[in-house]
Order: structure tokens, then sequence, then C-alpha cells
């Protein structure tokens, strides 16, 4: 259970690195791991005894970019001074 804790170290860098290049990406927890580590082991021959899924990641570009504005609030209308 720690080491499968400690994949999120690599996966926060590995995130960073991929958004510095201009890569996007997303965490993917709620997967169905032992379905998911017998589709490694059948199709990508992955040794499902000596290594198991931790998380998942997309990494991708995006079609385009949004099209909004500021998503945020002016820090006068939430703060307030007394």
């Amino acid at each position: 259970d720690w080491s499968s804790k400690q994949t999120y170290i690599a996966l926060g860098n590995m995130m960073t690195a991929a958004a510095l290049t201009g890569i996007d990406s997303c965490p993917i927890e709620g997967f169905h791991q032992e379905k998911a580590e017998a589709l490694l082991k059948e199709k990508f021959g992955v040794d499902t005894d000596k290594y198991g899924l931790s998380f998942m990641v997309a990494f991708g570009y995006r079609k385009s970019d949004p099209e909004f504005g500021k998503s945020r609030r002016n820090f006068e209308d939430i703060v307030t001074f007394k």
C-alpha cells in the first residue's frame, strides 16, 4: 500500500513535465484494477505477478483552447477588511 501511494510522486512529476512541454494530462482513479491488469498481461505481456497497477494517467493535446475568460472572482469581491 505504501509503495502504491509513493507512485503519486512520479505521477505529479510526469504531469508537471508534460504541462511544461504543452501536453495536457488527467490522473485516473476508480478503474477496475483486476480487469486492467488482466488486459496489461494479455495484450502487452506485463508480468502482473511482479508489477501492479497503481494509477492511470491520460496524456494528450487539447483539440482547441477553452473559450472562456477569467474564471476567478475579484479579490475585492471576496475579501473584506474591518
